[in-house]
């Protein structure tokens, strides 16, 4: 059932619409456009940490149309957009948040925009456009999700035993660092329900502010991974941080219902799943 949105003021309605209309134009680029022979353009932390044109495309894409819009406003893009602009406004930007998928044409993958003021993110929008499926949140206003069968409120799910909890994670390109979070998921599957791993940090929070997910915890992620989706789980009810009494890092990103948040950051930190 539709419940009508918080009021907004005019700049996060003028935000919100902007992130939108760019995560619309991007998902539908990669969706639509992407070519049967997609090859890896560059690499990253890792061989198998990889670039395609299509990432490249759509960050063109998004920070052309935002800054046609607005154009004193910083940028901050996973494919090198890096300007701070002079309005207070910087857009953090993942253009194709699960690059692995989408080379391997699996489904889970989203365009993520968040725009924040002051450090402090006011609006985020998660595109998964092999879901149909459009995921918002304004700061203070609730979060949501249109798909195919209308929109709704998104809120957590009600908090289970951790041994009925069902858990997401992500990792590393780099060996090392893998290595060590396939210990920590080993040692904690016997505590939990089980562990997912979908490969696009944006839907996992999502996931978890729509009810799909009692939890998510990450090492290594970036800030245009999380900024989006951070705020979406946020204001679907959903605790966020990192190492007790942090905010979400590279270091370590934890989001999940009360009464799951709190159990499962103190599991992390007992096993160190904050370090390598």
């Amino acid at each position: 059932m539709t419940e009508n949105p918080a009021p907004h003021d005019a700049l996060s309605t003028e935000l919100l619409g902007l992130a939108l209309e760019a995560a619309r134009r991007a998902g539908a680029l990669l969706r639509d456009g992407r070519p049967d022979d997609l090859a890896v353009a560059r690499t990253k932390t890792s061989p198998i940490d990889v670039v395609t044109e299509m990432d490249i495309a759509a960050e063109k894409l998004i920070t052309g149309f935002l800054a046609e819009h607005r154009p004193d406003d910083g940028f901050l893009g996973e494919e090198g957009a890096a300007t701070p602009g002079t309005s207070g406004v910087r857009w953090v930007i993942d253009p194709l948040d699960g690059t692995v998928n989408y080379l391997y044409g699996l489904p889970t993958w989203a365009v993520s925009i968040a725009a924040e003021r002051d450090g402090e993110a006011l609006v985020g929008v998660v595109e998964a456009p092999m879901r149909n499926e459009t995921y918002r949140a304004v700061l203070g206003g609730g979060a949501y999700v249109t798909a195919a069968d209308g929109e709704r409120r998104l809120a957590v799910r009600p908090a289970p035993p951790m041994d009925q909890a069902l858990i997401s994670t992500g990792f590393a390109y780099v060996q090392t660092r893998r290595a060590h979070q396939a210990d920590i998921a080993q040692r904690m599957i016997p505590r939990l329900r089980d562990i997912r791993r979908g490969g696009s940090a944006a839907i996992d929070l999502c996931d978890v502010a729509a009810g799909r997910l009692d939890g998510y915890y990450e090492r290594g992620l970036n800030p245009w991974d999380l900024a989006a989706g951070d705020l979406i789980a946020r204001e679907a009810g959903a605790l966020t941080g990192g190492r007790p009494g942090e905010r979400p890092s590279g270091e370590l990103a934890v989001a999940a219902p009360p009464g799951v948040f709190e159990p499962l950051q103190t599991l992390l930190e007992e096993l160190g799943a904050w370090h390598d």
